[in-house]
């Protein structure tokens, strides 16, 4: 019962039954999660770099393939109640795990800084305040709300979206308004000047790397059902929006920015709202899904791993600002075929091991074939034909399975002792 009370958020074990909740509340996490500033940006780079034609193309067609991989993330969740990491102890082993949190752990830690930044430069800049006090307040409320956990969570993103969706249709009216229209708004831009393959790689790079962490939440519906149609419909509805957002102001007003296009639209005080609560929302998944990574790691409980995470991000949120990025970008390139590799190893190569209670399971230690994998997917995201993210995620499906084959083949015939086990177990 200590335990229950310290850590209920289920860090370490799966999600039970007094934990899982039904539809309505996790849609209000799962669209929190995808109502992301990032994709707005995106969404006004695209609106004026397309024709409304190739625009539309490419949101549905890289939001199907966000919507698939995210569903298989989110059935694996739902199913088995298990986060991003205690899934991945099944496909990487004990410590190959380890692995994978810290990737996640440190993309998420860096984001958050990263985030806090983008709020608190529009708000030290309009209201001629020091940055370093607003970025300590912002940074304190969202650690404040992730640390009561998945109940918080839900109650800013009840609150969060629909604020967000209502704030977002208005500026879209206003930008219409100005544009003159829908009509005059397809044929705004007669040429797309980038290509539909660079468009689909923006739009699932966008979210791809956060919606690996998809278990993390998904793990909390009541059924699988729920996990998959409160993700897909976060995806379609949430990201989508996000998209339409930031196209539509990015046509009328040629800003990337959201929040710099309600300001020039004169909402002033929607403009700093609207950034906040969007930054709110996802900074909370964020530093939740990150203090999970963590305590896979160390054993410790969650909750304390979000002060610290909160505290040290918040901290050195200047720094992270400025030097994170290329990071983060290296890193973007490798958390795609981490999921790839899980979802193989669930769906087509190990489901029967998955079945079983988590506590009794056994781990090997390091799972190579699936290092190798991501190592693979890694280098097939470079490839400079296909979508990059796409690329990564096949790439690291196939190896995967060819790489578990081949050790399977050789364990066979009866070189269990050698080989076989050096490839499986370090």
């Amino acid at each position: 019962m200590a335990e229950k009370k310290l850590d209920n958020d289920f860090s370490l074990t799966a999600v039970g039954k007094e934990g899982r909740r039904g539809l309505v509340p996790m849609m209000a996490i799962m669209l929190g999660f995808t109502f992301y500033t990032g994709t707005m940006l995106t969404g006004g780079r695209l609106g004026t770099s397309l024709t409304f034609t190739d625009l539309a193309a490419a949101l549905l067609i890289g939001d199907l393939i966000l919507g698939i991989y995210t569903a298989l993330l989110a059935y694996m969740g739902g199913k088995t109640g298990l986060s991003t990491h205690l899934l991945a102890r099944y496909a990487f082993g004990e410590k190959g795990s380890y692995l994978v949190s810290g990737i996640l752990g440190l993309t998420q830690v860096g984001w958050f800084g990263v985030s806090v930044v983008m709020l608190a430069l529009p708000i030290s800049k309009i209201f001629g305040i020091d940055i370093t006090p607003v970025i300590l307040v912002s940074g304190a409320m969202m650690v404040a709300t992730a640390y009561f956990g998945v109940k918080s969570l839900t109650i800013l993103s009840i609150v969060a979206v629909p604020s967000i969706a209502v704030l977002g249709c208005y500026s879209s009216a206003i930008s219409l308004d100005a544009i003159g229209g829908w009509g005059e708004l397809m044929d705004s831009t007669a040429v797309s000047t980038m290509s539909l393959t660079m468009a689909l790689s923006l739009v699932v790079g966008s979210f791809i790397s956060g919606g690996t962490l998809t278990p993390d939440f998904a793990r909390f519906s009541r059924t699988p059902r729920i996990a998959v149609a409160s993700t897909v419909a976060a995806f379609f509805i949430g990201n989508i929006l996000m998209f339409a957002f930031g196209a539509i102001g990015g046509l009328a007003t040629g800003m990337a920015d959201i929040s710099d296009v309600m300001i020039a639209q004169g909402l002033v005080l929607s403009g700093i709202i609207i950034l906040g609560l969007n930054i709110w929302t996802t900074n909370d998944n964020t530093i939740y899904a990150a203090s999970l990574a963590f305590s896979n790691i160390t054993k410790m409980p969650k909750k304390q791993w979000v002060v610290i995470n909160g505290v040290l991000s918040t901290v050195f949120a200047m720094v992270l600002y400025n030097h994170f990025i290329p990071l983060l970008s290296f890193l973007s390139a490798i958390i795609p075929p981490l999921g790839a590799v899980m979802i193989m190893d669930y769906f087509f190569l190990n489901h029967k091991a998955y079945e079983g209670d988590f506590a009794e399971a056994e781990f090997s230690v390091v799972n190579v074939p699936a290092i190798l994998a991501v190592v693979v997917g890694g280098l097939c995201g470079h490839l400079p034909v296909g979508v990059g993210c796409l690329n990564a995620v096949l790439g690291a499906m196939v190896s995967y399975g060819a790489f578990m084959t081949a050790r399977n083949v050789w364990a066979g015939r009866g070189n269990d002792d050698d080989f076989g086990n050096m490839i499986h177990n370090v």
